[in-house]
């Protein structure tokens, strides 16, 4: 009995006997605010408890300069012909790569950026093209010249037409000149038009038809075009023959031993377009049928400051700048890995750090005004930001995104779409938290003592307050 009555005495919560206390109707409406108060913050508590929330936060990107990023894009030019689009990836580190093919996909496409269905194979292109090295004076002209008069009924008239379209201040044009001729001449001799007529050499001078090669989406100088009889069956909207280019050797014997194999598997007087002469030249490919290119594909960068260009380009073309038009629409322009609607769908919450919205040139146009068309250069300026999110699961997510500057500048030489590419040394980092059960414990806890303490008082209060009105009221003073 003595060690239980010892025990006792360490009662923190003695009790007063029920005769001891009174109750009061001011006490029974704290009460019951006590109790709707503690509900409703035992609610809150729950909810909060079960919410997750995330914080944000600056770090140094810790990224290895060696790390290479992919950028995915899909750019439409409504006037660059596929044929000399190029995609040249540069960076302040000594990388340069010019006309980049192994991950990038050409469609042609008109003004409209109606794709005509078919994929642009770019295919194996000589940059060293093998021209004469001596230039025998007096050459003469051998090739038929065309104009938009008589160009229809050469090519309606003839098996094969070869046409050589080209401006006298192109050095690649002059250069070609000597051999073409003399190639022309020894065709006439082989099969003349009079009496054979397999195979016509023509020339076409940009510079004195100008809407004729337009027309014909001459873009770089020399463009040697091949039209077999039947190829005039014109495309309905824009009057186009169908066609193939030459990308071979440019010194007459090759050009004689080209030509004359094409018009020997014509047998005389046929009009059929033998099949033979197409798997025999590699050389010998289709060209775009349309104006326009569309680019899509990817590229690895280094997240060093560089640039990503593209332009017409060919080591063996002229182009005139003056009419170059780098008018583009971006459909996509994205930096990192593709995130899967499976990775979306784990990670609903985080869904707006992750939003497509992010890519800020996805969609825009970017159009030069006719008035400023000659040798305007489209540059795009990208700061890049990363940024990881680490979800409840510990699944780590890295997101680019960026902001986007566009201006339009005359440029000195070739006309091009440049994205200059910034990458910022700092990294958002976005991590996802949940609340401890301990933590929401001790909250309920707190309120439950702290709105019993506050009512407590409040009761006391009111309590005395009203005990000492009544005596005022009653004439008793202490």
């Amino acid at each position: 009995m003595v060690s239980v009555a010892k025990f006792k005495s360490f009662d923190f919560f003695r009790k007063t006997p029920r005769d001891l206390t009174e109750a009061s109707l001011s006490g029974a409406g704290i009460s019951v605010v006590a109790a709707i108060s503690m509900i409703f913050l035992f609610g809150m508590e729950i909810h909060n408890f079960l919410t997750i929330s995330t914080s944000t936060s600056i770090v140094v990107d810790k990224s290895s300069i060696e790390e290479s990023l992919r950028i995915d894009f899909n750019i439409s030019f409504p006037v660059l012909s596929c044929e000399f689009a190029s995609v040249d990836v540069s960076d302040v580190l000594g990388t340069n790569r010019l006309n980049i093919t192994k991950t990038i996909r050409k469609y042609s496409i008109n003004q409209n950026y109606h794709p005509s269905g078919f994929e642009y194979d770019t295919g194996p292109i000589s940059y060293a093209l093998k021209h004469d090295h001596k230039v025998e004076e007096g050459y003469g002209d051998g090739s038929i010249p065309l104009n938009s008069r008589n160009f229809d009924k050469v090519t309606h008239d003839h098996p094969i037409v070869v046409v050589n379209f080209f401006a006298p201040w192109c050095h690649w044009s002059n250069l070609l000149k000597p051999a073409w001729e003399k190639t022309a001449k020894v065709m006439r001799q082989r099969y003349h038009p009079e009496f054979d007529g397999r195979i016509i050499i023509g020339s076409v001078d940009c510079t004195a038809e100008a809407d004729m090669c337009k027309k014909h989406h001459i873009q770089g100088y020399p463009s040697i075009r091949i039209y077999r009889k039947g190829s005039d069956i014109r495309d309905g909207s824009h009057g186009v023959h169908i066609h193939e280019t030459y990308y071979g050797d440019r010194d007459t014997d090759t050009l004689i031993l080209k030509f004359d194999n094409m018009a020997s598997a014509i047998k005389l007087n046929s009009v059929k377009r033998s099949s033979a002469a197409t798997t025999e030249y590699i050389q010998v490919r289709p060209a775009p049928p349309q104006e326009g290119c569309r680019i899509e594909g990817f590229v690895r960068v280094k997240k060093v400051p560089g640039n990503l260009i593209i332009s017409a380009s060919s080591a063996a073309h002229s182009f005139d700048a003056s009419l170059m038009n780098m008018s583009h629409m971006i459909s996509k322009f994205s930096f990192g890995s593709t995130i899967t609607p499976i990775m979306m769908s784990d990670m609903k919450r985080l869904a707006p750090y992750l939003d497509e919205v992010h890519n800020r040139l996805n969609g825009h146009a970017y159009v030069t005004k006719l008035e400023d068309r000659a040798n305007v250069t489209i540059e795009h300026y990208l700061q890049v930001v990363k940024t990881e999110v680490m979800g409840l699961s510990h699944q780590l997510i890295e997101n680019y995104e960026y902001t986007a500057h566009t201006s339009l500048i005359h440029a000195p030489s070739i006309p091009a779409a440049k994205f200059h590419l910034q990458f910022s040394p700092m990294q958002v980092l976005i991590t996802e938290n949940s609340k401890s059960f301990s933590h929401f414990i001790t909250n309920l806890c707190a309120i439950i003592g702290g709105v019993f303490t506050v009512a407590g008082i409040l009761d006391s209060i009111l309590y005395n307050t009203c005990k000492l009105a009544k005596k005022v009221e009653l004439g008793k003073n202490y």
